[in-house]
């Protein structure tokens, strides 16, 4: 993962496979999987009056459903300043929303550790040398 925001209702990140070959679905299968199932679990612990709003019925099944339904968004990322400037447009998420004036002032962003400012609270994978060497 190179960059990262989780907002309220929603999730930014940008990962960058390791094999040449991927699933992207199988990736955000991986990510959605163990973060749902600790939130719900989470939610019975700590707030049981939102297990309604995430409860959904399938006939006489019901299932609890944390994310939206669909893949989300993605994009295939090939230039390294856009690959920047989407990292800055993500960090901006927070401030663009009046939840903080500077994008390091949110908690659960990667954007303290572009500014070299602290360490995020998940680790970030460094971006290899000839993405970086791109923007000179």
């Amino acid at each position: 993962m190179w960059s990262y925001v989780f907002m309220p209702e929603h999730v930014h990140l940008i990962v960058h496979p390791q094999e040449a070959e991927y699933d992207i679905a199988a990736i955000r299968k991986a990510i959605k999987g163990p973060v749902g199932a600790k939130a719900v679990k989470y939610l019975l612990a700590e707030a049981p009056e939102w297990i309604p709003r995430i409860t959904r019925k399938r006939g006489k099944k019901s299932e609890r459903l944390f994310w939206q339904s669909g893949g989300g968004f993605d994009r295939n990322v090939l230039e390294p300043r856009t690959l920047m400037k989407m990292i800055d447009y993500i960090h901006m998420n927070p401030v663009r929303r009046g939840l903080v004036d500077k994008p390091e002032q949110w908690e659960w962003s990667s954007a303290k550790w572009y500014l070299r400012s602290g360490q995020p609270p998940i680790a970030l994978d460094p971006i290899p040398g000839q993405w970086l060497a791109g923007l000179v």
